[in-house]
C-alpha cells in the first residue's frame, strides 16, 4: 500500500470519527424541542344536591358551580335524587377522585351523618347547604335558611289573607327532611293562635309538584269548602294551585315557600298569593367561598358551624324584583 493511500485512509477515518462524535452529542429533533409545560390540574370540588327538576336545587348547583370555577376549582356536580344509598355512592366517588371539599344539600338529617364522617376521615371537609343534619362537629359548616323565621312570615301573611278564619290545608315536605318539620312548626306557631283557623287536612307531598296535584285533588273531593292551602315549598304550591283551578276553585288562597320564578309569575298573575324567599343561590356560593378559605387557611374565619340566613316575604308588591331565588 502506498504511503499516500495510507494517509488518506487515516484522514477519512478521523473525519468519520469526528462526524460521529458531533452527531451523537447533538440533540435529536425531538429532544431539541422542549415539550410545552402542562398546566397544573385544578383541585376538584364535589357539589352534591337533590334532583335539578326542582328549580331550587338547580339554583344551588348552578351557584356553587359558578363560584367554584371562579375560585379556580374543577366542579364535579352530582345529584343524589334524595336517595340515601345513592348519596353514599356519590360521597365514595368524591373520595375516590380526591375531591378537596364537598358542598352538599343532603338526603337526610340522620342518614347523611355516616358519609360526611367518612369524608372527614379521608381528609375531605363537607360544607352543608339548605338542610341541616342531626349532629354537629362532623361538617365544617351548615349554612341554611332561617326556616322557622321564614315560615312565620308566610303564616302571618296567610292568616291575614284568610281574614283570620276559614278551613285550610297544609301540604308538608319530605318527612325525613328537617326543613319540613321546622317550616310546619313555624306555620303552626302563628296559625294556631287563631281559633277560627281550622285545619281540615295535612298531608306530605314530598316536595313534589305532581304529588301535590294528586293529593290536592283527593283533599278537595273530601273537603269541598277549603279556603286556603299553605305549602312547605313552591313546587307543592304550584301543584296545589293547578289542582284547585282544575276543580273550579282558583279563588282558594295558596301560599308557598322558596321564592321560585314559577311562583313569582303565578303571584304576578294573581293565582298564588305569596311565598317566602330563601336565598338558595347565595347560600351555595357562600359554602364554596368558605370551603376555599378553609382549604387555604384551615379555618372559615371564626364563623360558627351553623349559620342562618333570614328569609323574605314575597307578595304581589315585590314579586317583580325576584329573580332566580334572589332579589334584584
Amino acid at each position: 500500500m502506498s504511503k499516500n493511500l495510507t494517509i488518506g485512509i487515516v484522514v477519512l477515518g478521523a473525519l468519520a470519527l469526528g462526524l460521529f462524535l458531533i452527531t451523537s452529542l447533538m440533540p435529536s429533533e425531538e429532544e431539541s424541542v422542549a415539550e410545552p409545560s402542562k398546566p397544573p390540574s385544578k383541585d376538584l370540588m364535589a357539589i352534591i344536591t337533590p334532583p335539578h327538576d326542582n328549580p331550587f336545587f338547580k339554583s344551588e348547583a348552578v351557584g356553587a358551580e359558578a363560584k367554584a370555577k371562579e375560585l379556580g376549582y374543577e366542579p364535579l356536580v352530582l345529584v343524589h335524587d334524595d336517595d340515601v344509598n345513592k348519596q353514599n355512592e356519590l360521597f365514595d366517588t368524591a373520595i375516590a377522585r380526591g375531591a378537596k371539599a364537598i358542598v352538599c344539600d343532603n338526603a337526610g338529617a340522620d342518614a347523611s351523618i355516616a358519609p360526611i364522617e367518612k369524608a372527614k376521615n379521608a381528609g375531605i371537609p363537607t360544607f352543608l347547604i339548605d338542610r341541616e343534619i342531626n349532629k354537629t362537629g362532623v361538617a365544617i359548616a351548615q349554612i341554611v335558611s332561617n326556616n322557622h323565621q321564614g315560615a312565620k312570615l308566610g303564616a302571618e301573611e296567610f292568616v291575614k289573607l284568610m281574614g283570620e278564619k276559614g278551613n285550610y290545608v297544609e301540604l308538608v315536605g319530605k318527612e325525613s327532611d328537617t326543613n319540613a318539620g321546622i317550616r310546619s312548626k313555624g306555620y303552626h306557631d302563628v296559625i294556631d293562635q287563631y281559633p277560627d283557623m281550622k285545619m281540615v287536612a295535612r298531608q306530605s307531598a314530598n316536595w313534589s309538584q305532581t304529588e301535590a296535584f294528586e293529593k290536592m285533588e283527593s283533599i278537595v273531593q273530601a273537603n269541598p269548602n277549603i279556603n286556603g292551602v299553605i305549602c312547605g315549598n313552591d313546587t307543592m304550591a304550584m301543584g296545589a294551585m293547578a289542582a284547585l283551578k282544575a276543580a273550579g276553585k282558583g279563588d282558594v288562597i295558596v301560599v308557598g315557600f322558596d321564592g321560585s320564578n314559577d311562583v313569582r309569575d303565578s303571584i304576578i298573575a294573581g293565582d298564588i298569593k305569596a311565598t317566602v324567599l330563601q336565598p338558595a343561590y347565595r347560600i351555595a356560593q357562600m359554602a364554596v367561598e368558605q370551603a376555599d378559605k378553609y382549604l387555604k387557611t384551615g379555618s372559615t374565619g371564626g364563623l360558627p358551624e351553623k349559620q342562618l340566613m333570614d328569609c323574605v316575604l314575597i307578595t304581589k308588591t315585590n314579586a317583580t324584583n325576584l329573580e332566580t331565588f334572589a332579589m334584584k
